[in-house]
């Protein structure tokens, strides 16, 4: 049986500890947030809510729930989610397949990867960005915040060094058999990518989820913003719907902060459920993919 050293026990104590403070200072702003939206009006405006709701209410999220803006940015961010995922992916996994051959069965693989790896490091700059996507016609569309970003090159790194560290093997037991590169790619190697596979769709969701300031350039009505675009405009301007929608009787139990923080916990919930699915493959998933073997 293995045991544990003195000093490797102290060092795991210290380390539990440091990641549990860690983990504590991360979750109170979240925890301050929920209480607040829990809270009735009074108490959150007189700064008294910390970690846990002070007069306890659903009013906030009962208001939210019938704000058309709210509402209508969490179905433009589902949109974007569903097909930015599923675009980048799919992009994703036919270029690290074949930038993950040798240069003698891909001639030029080379200078492709590094026409990827340039785009790293050089950027075009915001103007000629926003130039070519208005050129192409999708300004205050969906497709302007899915086709621009759909190919993260990290993305494609980590998962070409994931497929070149598989073996050999397979893929020629494949091609033995009569599978073309496309039957191989999906019956052979997405079969057995689960790892690293899992770490670029969570770092996908992520991006698609969390990003807010290209729909503030791209979309022109605040109609076509999605849930982050339209968080930071509600965070930044005092909301004025509370008092022409609401009786005053509601006023009490619901105000611009109670309501601001109630959209904000909503809009983080999603990740918070998805991330926990994905956890388990993420490490593994960077590790087997940061390293060639």
């Amino acid at each position: 049986m293995y045991r544990l050293s003195p000093s490797r026990r102290l060092f795991l104590i210290c380390n539990y500890i440091v990641l549990s403070g860690l983990s504590v200072i991360c979750l109170l702003p979240l925890i301050n947030i929920l209480a607040i939206s829990f809270s009735s009006s009074g108490p959150a405006i007189a700064n008294l809510v910390k970690f846990w709701p002070v007069e306890f209410t659903f009013s906030s999220y009962k208001f939210i729930m019938h704000k058309q803006e709210f509402l209508t940015a969490m179905v433009v961010t589902l949109k974007r989610f569903s097909l930015g995922t599923i675009i980048s992916m799919v992009l994703t996994l036919l270029a690290a397949y074949a930038l993950s051959k040798e240069e003698s069965a891909f001639k030029g693989r080379t200078l492709y990867a590094w026409i990827f790896m340039l785009t790293i490091l050089f950027n075009g700059g915001l103007i000629p960005w926003y130039i070519a996507i208005n050129q192409t016609g999708m300004l205050d569309t969906i497709w302007a915040l899915v086709i621009p970003n759909a190919v993260q090159v990290f993305n494609v790194i980590l998962l070409l060094n994931f497929f070149r560290g598989l073996p050999k093997e397979l893929e020629e037991a494949a091609f033995i058999d009569g599978a073309s590169h496309l039957t191989t790619l999906i019956r052979v190697f997405i079969p057995v990518s689960a790892p690293a596979l899992a770490t670029i769709t969570l770092f996908t969701i992520v991006y698609h989820w969390n990003s807010w300031f290209d729909g503030l350039l791209l979309m022109n009505s605040p109609a076509h913003y999605p849930l982050q675009s339209y968080l930071q405009t509600v965070t930044t301007v005092r909301d004025l719907t509370l008092v022409s929608s609401q009786s005053l009787n509601d006023l009490k139990d619901v105000s611009d902060r109670t309501s601001k923080s109630a959209q904000l916990f909503l809009g983080a919930l999603p990740i918070l459920f998805a991330y926990p699915f994905l956890q388990r493959y993420f490490i593994k998933g960077i590790v087997l993919g940061s390293v060639k073997e």
